[in-house]
């Protein structure tokens, strides 16, 4: 039962996730039936230039409010490193986690890369993430507690229906944590939190963390209030408690720039003071602003980073000096950047297309044959919201490198392209879509894990959902013409339309959810088994040339069968070791594998004695890696990736201090050697 409920946990993020973007369409679609793509042009026509430049000074003042998140991170982690550097961190850093959500892993991929190269050890890296992190939870939450104390019914929904009594309660929760948190860094040096040692700020810096967060939430709200008119009753302070909730429910849902949810809360809480064109007029050019802008100069500058880098390396070679790589802390090169953005854009792009029904009046087709623009009519919004569902799950499996999610994706969005063109839809739409594929098109060796569907020969686990599929794609196809009559029918509106029969609704309900939980079967990694380390097992891994360790809780084989790596279980970690050996076409899936056994089992994967060769794959995973002397120990020096072989990899901010206990009797082990 504990393993079960613990399975059960590890999901309940994504199904929140899933549950607030679900949500967030219902109130698109309920409360702004009528909005048309007209009324959010005149709605950006009419904010005025003071309205640009004042919200464009803001988002300046955001960024540069963020910078010192690091700045005091890396005075904390023991390590003052520039404030241009710093600057120059934190805005890729945070510019990437904004867009893509998964913030601790995409921002942290860039810090380590960063903060590596400039000398900070892993483990100082860790704490600079682990401060940033806080910081801004702590901002949030004294804000927070401001606001509901100050206007308890400024929450959008549950703001007017739950007592004052109860929101003053909740606002003095949330400032006690805040002052308790400044207390015991002027109390205790240290603590410890489920056997893991704490160490706090002192009372100066922890109250700096404090108001530097508040007021960075309070400056990005300002971005967005200075696009909104006048409006009676909406006081800057009401907007800072919907903007605050509106931010916090997308930084739950987990959902790349909380895209949907946030929208979807601010339109609901704003609805009683402004008109839904003038939101989502405010709404696009925040994103614009905030998000996307940001995002392309940080692009850039980090490629550019990452070529000067190089160039200066090849530059030392050819004078006959000795280049030094940058630190090999996970590389965040220009394909991970490019891989990470792309599958953003895929998300995007699902959700723009859930959507349409939403915002677009049907388009008028006598421009085309009248047999083909009858079944382009017909269709109306039916196809895109299929499409733009099945996107929003080909964006998961994206994100973990899956080959048919890629191909998959580029042929969906090629479609959806097409048929909103041959729709008259606007040029962006389609222009919007053809970018998202061409941005992933180049990246086919970036996908390198194999679906369920293609791991072998087609077996009941993967025929049962190919078959539930495509009998879900026909029965889909055969709802299409009782639904022609909806002005809107897109999947979702035809569940949620009052004007379809009860049973057609809850049949498209469980086709859709059927058809997505099939699609997702057969994309995903199949489910992770293990060998026991026993002696046939060795024998098979000894033949691949390698020297079997004496030592090993059991082994994980790739997706053919052609390579393997020994793990031991070590508390919360499984730790491989040595890297994977066999077939160089079967490493990288036995390394992907190791880390799904470890998220079966609720641990983290953790690679020990771990060679040069994949820890671009390692970095894939979010892990760090830290360079080993001979003794199979962490050196210490800032020029120990330029020296070291060896390295241990692993989450350091996690498990480098559990870990550390453990190598000194890992260190006794012979090393695995490389494969022959």
């Amino acid at each position: 039962m504990n393993d079960r409920w613990k399975r059960l946990l590890r999901h309940a993020p994504a199904v929140l996730g899933v549950a607030l973007l679900v949500g967030a369409i219902y109130v698109v679609q309920h409360e702004f039936r009528t909005l048309k793509i007209e009324d959010i042009r005149k709605a950006l026509d009419a904010i005025p230039q003071r309205a640009l430049i004042l919200s464009a000074i803001w988002t300046f003042a955001a960024y540069g409010i963020l910078t010192f998140y690091d700045r005091l991170g890396t005075i904390y982690a023991g390590k003052v490193v520039s404030y241009g550097k710093v600057a120059f961190a934190s805005f890729c850093a945070y510019t990437l986690s904004h867009n893509l959500g998964f913030a601790a892993v995409s921002g942290a991929a860039v810090r380590y890369r960063l903060y590596a190269h400039w000398g900070l050890t892993a483990a100082q890296i860790g704490k600079v993430i682990a401060f940033c992190s806080l910081t801004y939870g702590l901002g949030g939450m004294m804000l927070g507690g401001i606001i509901l104390a100050i206007e308890p019914s400024a929450v959008p929904f549950i703001g007017e229906k739950v007592p004052h009594w109860a929101m003053y309660g909740l606002a003095a929760a949330l400032i006690a944590v805040d002052l308790a948190y400044i207390s015991l860094a002027k109390v205790l040096g240290s603590f410890k939190v489920f056997g893991h040692e704490v160490e706090l700020p002192n009372v100066g810096m922890a109250l700096a963390q404090v108001l530097i967060a508040a007021a960075d939430v309070a400056v990005t709200a300002a971005i967005f209030y200075a696009l909104l008119p006048d409006a009676p009753g909406l006081t800057y302070f009401k907007f800072l408690g919907v903007y605050l909730a509106s931010y916090s429910a997308g930084l739950v849902a987990t959902i790349p720039g909380g895209l949907g949810v946030f929208d979807g809360v601010m339109l609901l809480g704003l609805a009683p003071y402004l008109d839904a064109p003038v939101i989502v007029g405010a709404i696009v050019v925040f994103r614009l602003y905030y998000y996307i802008i940001p995002l392309f100069i940080a692009g850039g500058l980090f490629t550019g980073n990452e070529v000067l880098l190089r160039s200066r390396a090849l530059l030392v070679a050819k004078n006959g000096g000795v280049a030094i790589e940058p630190r090999r802390g996970p590389r965040f090169s220009e394909p991970d950047f490019a891989v990470a953005a792309g599958t953003g854009a895929v998300a995007l792009c699902g959700f723009m297309l859930l959507s349409l029904g939403v915002l677009e009046a049907r388009p008028d087709f006598s421009w085309v044959d009248p047999d083909f623009a009858d079944v382009v009519t017909q269709a109306g919004q039916f196809v895109p919201s299929l499409i733009g569902a099945a996107l929003m799950v080909l964006a998961v499996a994206m994100s973990q490198r899956v080959n048919l999610a890629w191909g998959s994706t580029i042929v969906l969005l090629l479609l959806a392209a097409a048929f909103a063109v041959a729709q008259s839809e606007p040029l962006w739409i389609p222009a919007v879509l053809v970018v998202a594929a061409v941005l992933i098109a180049p990246y086919r060796r970036a996908f390198y894990r194999h679906a369920h569907l293609l791991s072998g020969p087609l077996q009941g686990a993967s025929a049962l959902p190919l078959f539930a599929l495509v009998v879900c794609v026909l029965a889909l196809a055969a709802f299409e013409r009782h639904v022609r009559f909806l002005s809107d029918n897109s999947w979702w509106s035809v569940i949620l339309s009052p004007d379809v029969p009860n049973s057609l609704r809850v049949s498209v309900a469980l086709t859709v959810g059927v058809a997505l939980l099939a699609m997702w079967r057969l994309l995903r990694p199949r489910r992770v088994t293990w060998a026991p380390w026993v002696a046939a097992q060795q024998l098979r891994y000894a033949s691949l040339g390698v020297t079997p360790p004496q030592h090993a809780d059991g082994i994980v084989w790739g997706e053919a069968d052609r390579a393997g790596i020994p793990f031991r279980r070590l508390s919360r970690t499984l730790l491989a070791l040595g890297d994977p050996a066999g077939a160089d076409s079967d490493r990288i899936s036995a390394i992907w594998r190791l880390r799904d056994l470890a998220q079966q089992e609720g641990r983290n994967p953790a690679i020990w004695m771990a060679g040069r060769s994949l820890l671009k794959v390692y970095a894939d995973l979010g892990l760090t890696a830290l360079p080993l002397d001979a003794a199979g120990l962490p050196m210490q020096s800032a020029s120990a990736d330029a020296e070291a072989e060896r390295f241990l990899v692993c989450r350091a901010e996690r498990d480098l201090a559990g870990l550390l206990p453990a190598l000194a009797e890992l260190h006794d082990l012979p090393a695995p050697a490389e494969p022959v």
